[in-house]
C-alpha cells in the first residue's frame, strides 16, 4: 500500500465532512427533475466560484446538440445549463475529469417515504432524500475533493475539471454538451453509486416501445373483439425467453456476480380506453439491456425478430403484427481497460485513504454517462462512488455518510497522483 505523502495528508485534512453534508442537504432540496435543473446548476456554479474555481457556465444549444448522432432524451427541454469548474494549470501534467449529474427521477407517492424526499434527513449514519444517492452525494464528494486541493494551495501540474451535468437520467444531453464544449481529459471518473467498487464497465440500455393491436367490442360480447391485453401476454412470454437466452450467451468477467447483467424490463403497460370495452391496443414500454461489446443494431434486430416470431404463432397477430419502436434514452455499453493507469491509481488511493483492501472491480448493470465520455470524448472512464444503486429510484433513497467521505478523500488523492503536483 502506497503511504500518504505530506501533501496528500494536508489535502485530506482540508476535507470538512460537516460542510460537505450541509451542501449536500442544500442540493437535495432542489427538485431537479428533467427540465427543472437550472436552479440547482446555478447553485453548483455559485459554490464553484466561492471555492475559487475557474467556472464555465453556458446555455446549452439544444437545437444544435440534437443533431449530434449520440444525442438522445426522453424529456423535451427548452433550456439547460452546462457547468464546469476547473483547478490547476497546464504545466506538463495530465488532465482529469470528474463528472456527475444533478438531475433526479420523480419521488413518486410521498406516502411511501418516511421523511420529505426533498429535505435531506440524516438518520443512522445515512443521508435520506431523492437524489442523495443518485447522484448528488457523488457530485458533492468530487467538488469537495477539488476544493481541498485548491484550499491547500497545491500546485497541480495539470488540470482537474469538475462537470455538473443535466439530463443523465433520460439520455445524457448534459454530458454530451460538455464534451461538445471541449472538455476532454486524459481520463475521467464518474462518482455514481458503486458501493465503493471501481467499475471499468457499464452495460447498455435502449428504450423500447411495443404496440400490440386488438379489436374493440362491447365487454358484454367480448368474444366478438380481440383483447390486446391477452395478445400482449404472448409477446411478453417471448421477451422473457429472449432475456434468458441473451444473458446466458453474453458472459463477461466483470459481471460474473449477476445472473441477468443485461435485463429486459417492461416498466409501463397501457391498454384500452374504456372499462367495458375490449382493449383495442396495448402499449408496453421498457428498457432493453445491451451487452459489453455487443453491436446495438444487431441487438435491436434480435428483439424485433423475437416479437415477430411470437406473432407468427398467433392467427390474429400474424395478420396484425405488433410494432416495435425505439425511442428516448439510448445508453450504449462502455468499457475501460482494467490496466489503464486511472484504475490502478484510484484503487491505490482508496487503499491509502481507508487503510483497507483494494476495492472490487465490477461492471455496473445500469446505463450511465460513462459511454459518452468513452465513445464521444475518447476518455478512459471508470465509475466509483458512494452507496448502492439498488436503493436509487425508490422511496427512502439513502447514501451512507461514511461512503461519501471515503469517496471525497479517495478522489482527492487520485487527482494528486494522476495529475501530478509540485512538492
Amino acid at each position: 500500500m502506497q503511504q500518504r505523502t505530506a501533501t496528500e495528508q494536508q489535502v485530506l485534512d482540508a476535507i470538512q465532512p460537516d460542510e460537505l453534508l450541509l451542501f449536500l442537504g442544500e442540493l437535495v432540496s432542489f427538485q431537479s427533475l428533467a427540465d427543472n435543473e437550472t436552479a440547482a446548476q446555478q447553485h453548483i456554479a455559485s459554490k464553484m466560484r466561492a471555492f475559487g474555481f475557474e467556472t464555465d457556465v453556458w446555455d446549452i444549444d439544444f437545437s444544435t446538440l440534437r443533431q449530434h448522432p449520440a444525442f438522445s432524451w426522453e424529456v423535451e427541454r427548452s433550456t439547460g445549463l452546462g457547468v464546469v469548474g476547473t483547478i490547476g494549470a497546464d504545466r506538463g501534467g495530465k488532465t482529469l475529469l470528474f463528472n456527475g449529474h444533478i438531475d433526479v427521477v420523480p419521488a413518486g407517492d410521498r406516502a411511501n417515504w418516511h421523511s420529505d424526499p426533498y429535505t435531506a434527513t440524516v438518520r443512522d449514519g445515512r443521508v435520506y432524500g431523492r437524489g442523495a444517492l443518485d447522484m448528488k452525494a457523488g457530485l458533492v464528494a468530487a467538488l469537495w475533493a477539488a476544493h481541498a486541493i485548491k484550499a491547500s494551495g497545491v500546485a497541480l501540474r495539470g488540470r482537474l475539471h469538475i462537470a455538473s451535468v443535466i439530463g443523465e437520467e433520460d439520455g445524457g444531453c448534459g454530458t454530451l454538451a460538455t464534451i461538445v464544449r471541449g472538455y476532454i481529459a486524459d481520463a475521467a471518473i464518474i462518482p455514481e453509486p458503486t458501493r465503493l467498487a471501481i467499475a471499468p464497465a457499464q452495460a447498455g440500455a435502449h428504450n423500447v416501445r411495443i404496440r400490440v393491436p386488438g379489436l374493440s367490442a362491447h365487454g358484454c360480447y367480448r368474444e366478438e373483439g380481440v383483447s390486446a391485453i391477452e395478445k400482449y401476454m404472448l409477446i411478453h412470454t417471448a421477451l422473457v425467453q429472449l432475456e434468458e437466452r441473451r444473458n446466458a450467451r453474453m458472459r463477461h468477467p466483470l459481471f460474473a456476480q449477476y445472473r441477468l447483467p443485461y435485463p429486459l424490463s417492461i416498466g409501463t403497460v397501457r391498454a384500452g380506453n374504456w372499462p367495458s370495452s375490449v382493449a383495442e391496443e396495448l402499449v408496453a414500454e421498457g428498457r432493453y439491456g445491451i451487452g459489453i461489446g455487443e453491436d446495438s443494431n444487431a441487438a435491436r434486430r434480435e428483439l424485433e425478430q423475437a416479437v415477430a416470431a411470437a406473432a407468427q404463432l398467433d392467427p390474429w397477430l400474424r395478420e396484425h403484427p405488433p410494432i416495435v419502436e425505439w425511442w428516448g434514452g439510448t445508453f450504449e455499453p462502455a468499457e475501460c481497460d482494467v490496466n489503464h493507469p486511472i484504475v490502478g491509481i484510484l484503487s491505490g488511493a482508496h487503499q491509502t485513504t481507508t487503510g483497507g483492501a483494494a476495492p472490487a472491480l465490477e461492471g455496473m448493470t445500469y446505463g450511465a454517462d460513462m459511454r459518452l465520455l468513452v465513445h464521444q470524448g475518447g476518455m478512459p472512464t471508470v465509475m466509483y462512488g458512494p452507496g448502492d444503486v439498488r436503493l436509487a429510484h425508490k422511496p427512502d433513497e439513502y447514501v451512507p455518510i461514511e461512503d461519501i467521505v471515503t469517496v471525497a478523500r479517495s478522489l482527492a488523492v487520485t487527482a494528486l497522483r494522476y495529475i501530478g503536483y509540485d512538492d
